[in-house]
C-alpha cells in the first residue's frame, strides 16, 4: 500500500515538473520570438550577437531568423578601417635604458601592472606588460590533432613557467561536451616564428607580434602575408578594434551584445595590453565592443584586436610580490562563469615570459 502511494506521489511530482519545464521552455521561446521578430532591430541584433558569441547558444538565432540574416547581423562588426594592416612605424618600443621607473613602473619591478575597471554592465581587468618581447604564443601541442585534447590555461602556465597568461585565438567548438572541443585551433596560428596551424578558416581579424615585437593587427591574414611581415607569434579572431590609432567605428556602433571578452593591444611605447571582461554573472553581465574599445582607448592602445571570449575568457598572473595571494603562486585575476568549475581546454594562449627571460 505504501509503495503504491509513493509511486503515485512520484508520478504526480514528475508530471508537475515536466509541465513546468514545458511551460518555461514555451514561455522562453515566445519571448525570444517577440525580440527576434519584433519591431526593434537594435534589440534583435543585441540578442543575436549575445547568443551567437556563446558556443552553447550560437545555434538559437538561426531558428528564428535563418542563417542568412544571422550572418548579415554578424558582419555588421567587420572592420571599416582606412588601413588593412598595422603601420609599424607608429610604435616606438622603449628599451630598458630609457624607461623611467619613477612613475608608471616604479611599484612594478616585474614589468607587469594590473588594474580593474568597472562599467554599468561589467567588471574588467587590464594587464599592462612593459616589455613586448616577453609576450609569446604558447600552444597545447606541437602537433595539433582532434585526437589530442587541448590543455587548461592554469596547467599550461605551469608547464611554461610563464609570468602571466590569457586565452588567445579561435578553436574547434561544436557546442557539445566532446573531448575534441578545444583540441585544434581555427584559422592561422604562428608560434616561435613559424606557422604551426593553417586550416584556411577565414576570420575578420588577426593579431600577432613581428620580429621587432610590434603587434600587427589586420582585417585578415594569410600564411604568406604573415611570413612576409615577419610574424613570430599570432592568431586569428576579431574584429580588429583599433588600427593605427583609428577606432573601428563599425564595431563601436554595432549592437554587439553583452558577453565576457578578451582583447590584446599595444601602446605607442610598445607596452602590451591584455584585457579580460567578466560576463554572464549576476554582478557582471558582460561588455559590448564599444565598452572594450573605450577601455583600450583609455589605456592608450594604438592597435588592438578582439580575441576569443565567452567562457574562454581568463587572465592569470604569477603573483611575484604577493599582491593577490601567496607570493610566487599563480592567481586567477578575472572571474569566469559560476557554471564553470575550471578553465576550458584550449589550444592557444598568449603568455608572458618571466622578466629574467625576456
Amino acid at each position: 500500500m505504501k509503495k503504491n502511494i509513493f509511486l503515485t506521489v512520484l508520478r504526480r511530482f514528475l508530471l508537475v515538473l515536466f509541465t513546468m519545464v514545458v511551460l518555461l521552455v514555451t514561455g522562453l521561446c515566445m519571448i525570444l520570438a517577440m525580440v527576434f521578430r519584433g519591431p526593434s532591430e537594435a534589440a534583435r541584433d543585441v540578442l543575436t550577437m549575445s547568443l551567437t558569441e556563446a558556443s552553447a547558444t550560437k545555434w538559437v538565432p538561426g531558428l528564428f531568423l535563418g542563417d542568412e540574416l544571422v550572418a548579415q547581423i554578424r558582419t555588421k562588426v567587420s572592420a571599416e578601417l582606412p588601413d588593412d594592416v598595422t603601420d609599424t612605424t607608429k610604435i616606438t618600443i622603449q628599451k630598458d635604458s630609457v624607461v623611467s621607473f619613477d612613475d608608471e613602473w616604479r611599484d612594478y619591478p616585474d614589468g607587469i601592472r594590473i588594474e580593474s575597471v568597472s562599467g554599468d554592465t561589467y567588471n574588467a581587468y587590464v594587464m599592462i606588460i612593459r616589455d613586448p618581447s616577453r609576450v609569446y604564443m604558447a600552444t597545447s601541442s606541437d602537433n595539433f590533432s582532434k585526437s589530442v585534447p587541448g590543455t587548461r590555461i592554469n596547467k599550461q602556465i605551469e608547464t611554461e613557467g610563464a609570468a602571466a597568461a590569457i586565452n588567445a585565438g579561435a578553436f574547434f567548438d561544436n557546442g557539445t561536451a566532446s573531448p575534441e572541443v578545444g583540441s585544434v585551433p581555427c584559422g592561422l596560428v604562428f608560434a616561435g616564428g613559424r606557422c604551426v596551424w593553417d586550416d584556411g578558416t577565414t576570420y575578420n581579424g588577426f593579431a600577432g607580434f613581428n620580429g621587432d615585437d610590434i603587434l600587427v593587427v589586420a582585417k585578415s591574414m594569410t600564411k604568406s602575408q604573415a611570413e612576409e611581415l615577419g610574424i613570430r607569434d599570432g592568431c586569428c579572431f576579431g574584429p580588429v578594434l583599433i588600427m593605427n590609432g583609428v577606432v573601428n567605428e563599425e564595431a563601436y556602433n554595432s549592437n554587439s551584445g553583452y558577453n565576457p571578452r578578451t582583447c590584446i593591444g599595444q601602446r605607442e611605447d610598445g607596452a602590451v595590453i591584455f584585457l579580460c571582461v567578466d560576463g554572464r554573472q549576476a554582478g557582471s553581465l558582460g561588455a559590448t565592443y564599444a565598452d572594450i574599445i573605450d577601455i583600450l582607448v583609455e589605456n592608450n592602445a594604438v592597435n588592438a584586436c578582439n580575441l576569443d571570449g565567452g567562457s574562454s575568457t581568463i587572465m592569470l598572473y604569477r603573483d611575484t610580490y604577493g599582491r593577490y595571494g601567496e607570493a610566487g603562486t599563480v592567481q586567477m585575476i578575472n572571474n569566469y562563469s559560476l557554471l564553470q568549475q575550471e578553465p576550458r581546454k584550449m589550444p592557444t594562449f598568449y603568455m608572458v615570459r618571466p622578466a629574467d627571460e625576456g
